[in-house]
This record gives structure tokens, sequence and C-alpha cells, in this order.
């Protein structure tokens, strides 16, 4: 049998105050998504509910699932902020990152 378990899990805080979640694989994405409002369901959410069921009947990888989950969050508002991405390369002259 197959893992259905994300690589590295996607952490979730789905509103302020309430703790962080990790979220392991398809079927917790799959559990969430199935949970999302109808009215807030747009392209992003459908392609990642697509990604997720695919991955969970085997004709969709993993990390491609998890990839479109991610993004789904990130958009969502829901991806936790350690989570994101931090674009690396030139710095403007003088600003650096501060604490």
């Amino acid at each position: 049998m197959r893992s259905l378990q994300f690589a590295i899990p996607v952490r979730i805080r789905s509103s302020d105050g309430l703790p962080i979640e990790e979220i392991y694989g398809i079927e917790q994405a799959l559990d969430l998504l199935a949970e999302w409002p109808a009215g807030r369901q747009g392209k992003l959410y459908q392609a990642a509910f697509n990604a997720c069921f695919g991955a969970s009947v085997g004709v969709v990888e993993v990390e491609e699932a998890c990839r479109a989950f991610s993004a789904f969050c990130r958009v969502s508002g829901l991806l936790a902020k350690d989570m994101m991405w931090q674009p690396t390369g030139r710095r403007s002259a003088g600003k650096g990152l501060s604490a």
C-alpha cells in the first residue's frame, strides 16, 4: 500500500487565537476541504480538492496534491506564517532583515 502522507506537513491556523494545526496527509486535507464553506469554493479550492481526491485514488502524486493544497491554504489565509515562502536573492541596498 502506498503512503498518502505529505513529506512535510502543511501547518495551518484556522483562526486567530487557535493553535496551529498540522495536516499530515491526503485524508486530513480532504477532511478540511470537505468542511470548507460552499460560498468560498473557487477555482483554487476545486484544484486542491481534485488533486487530493486524485491522490486518494492513485491518479495524482501525493506531493503534487500537497502543493495544490498548500497553495489553497496560502491564498485562503490558512497557511501558518512559518510555512510562508520567503524569496531569496538580491536585496535592495541598505535594506536588511530585522527581527
